[in-house]
């Protein structure tokens, strides 16, 4: 095992178009950390520009401490799992497994005793013993998956990189092969970069993600410190399910005024002033009937424009002043099936709430 260091890690294609720009980010041996951010963001090029895949335009990446920049992709000591399963199909699993042992030349030679040994502990480790001599035709595209995973983890390599590796699973598969691979992590400790645009697959599987749009790393940190205390509003808006409010406006004596809307500031935020974009949570939102005792003078009077009901969830969609304000519901099984009532019903909101925000960008 070893850790990962992109150093000022700049990818610029000939057309211009800079793909990863300055990336300093470094990944601690034996840690799982998600590369996360919308198609396009250069999360897939840091994962290539690693693998020897593309050459760096500026900067360096080391392994181990190591600068690998010229090295060959098959000196790296990595293995990989791509979207694409990219298994052979006229081998058996055993063989597709074993596959890239048999090929090793020199130092990377393998015996054959060595590699059965491998592949023995591969099926044992992903639960493919009784598929050892199937052909991948034979699987499901949950043990063909596993079957990718357990061919790059035979190699025994200092990193493991995974690039979506399960977009072409449906939502169930999904569900499970998340459990299945962190469960992989926790026995097997191998250092591991995976690539996803999946909020939930980050959430769920990384010790750490790191965020990028556009090239540029937003925030590195724990998942939910990036959900809680997020670096910017980009990030504010790309995680979470509905997304976070936010309302772009001015701060001023403990106000937040946003055209025609106007709320007081939580304590912890009216010292601020100038303009900014306010955050809240969706599931942070207090909804207030009209006849509720709880409220104050500073709620915020809102339009029910629309709700979505989704199981225990229910969205609400608020308009407030020319602004648009979703919150979130939650019920559990005791609890009545309420609701702030239908389409175009005036309510009151409560926004000052500690888990308030405001970015300045």
């Amino acid at each position: 095992m070893s850790d990962v260091e992109f150093i000022g890690t700049t990818k610029v294609y000939d057309d211009g178009t800079v793909a990863l720009d300055a990336l300093d980010l470094t990944v601690r041996e034996g840690e799982f950390l998600v590369l996360l951010g919308p198609s396009g963001c250069g999360k897939s090029t840091a994962l290539r520009l690693l693998a020897g895949l593309e050459d760096i335009t500026r900067g360096e990446i080391r392994i181990g401490g190591s600068r690998v920049n010229d090295l060959p992709p098959g000196a790296r000591g990595l293995g990989m799992v791509f979207q694409s399963y990219a298994l052979y199909p006229h081998m058996t699993v055993r063989a597709n497994l074993a596959f890239g042992l048999r090929r090793g030349r020199g130092d990377a030679r393998v015996d054959a005793e060595e590699i059965s040994a491998r592949v023995e502990e591969a099926a044992e480790l992903l639960d493919l013993h009784k598929w050892l001599e199937k052909k991948p035709r034979e699987l499901s595209g949950g043990q063909q998956q596993r079957v990718a995973i357990g061919r790059a983890l035979v190699r025994r390599p200092k990193v493991l990189l995974m690039d979506e590796p399960l977009s072409n699973l449906d939502a169930k598969l999904r569900n499970r092969m998340r459990f299945e691979l962190r469960r992989l992590h926790e026995a097997h400790g191998t250092t591991t970069l995976y690539v996803t645009h999946d909020q939930v697959e980050a959430m769920t599987l990384a010790d750490r993600v790191a965020i990028l749009s556009e090239g540029r790393l937003q925030q590195s940190s724990k998942p939910l410190e990036a959900y809680h205390r997020p670096a910017n509003s980009f990030v504010a808006s790309f995680l979470g399910t509905p997304a976070m409010n936010l309302i772009e406006g001015a701060a001023k004596g403990g106000i937040f005024t946003a055209g025609e809307l106007s709320f007081a500031l939580p304590e912890h935020l009216a010292g601020r002033d100038g303009p900014g974009i306010f955050g809240i949570r969706p599931e942070d939102v207090r909804i207030l009937d009209n006849g509720d005792s709880g409220g104050s003078p500073g709620d915020v009077p809102c339009r029910v424009g629309g709700v979505e009901h989704l199981g225990s969830d229910t969205v609400y969609h608020l308009e407030a002043g020319g602004n648009w304000i979703r919150a979130l519901r939650r019920r559990t099984a005791d609890q009545a099936q309420g609701t702030a009532g239908g389409q175009d019903r005036e309510v009151r909101v409560s926004l000052a709430v500690p888990a308030a925000l405001i970015f300045e960008e």
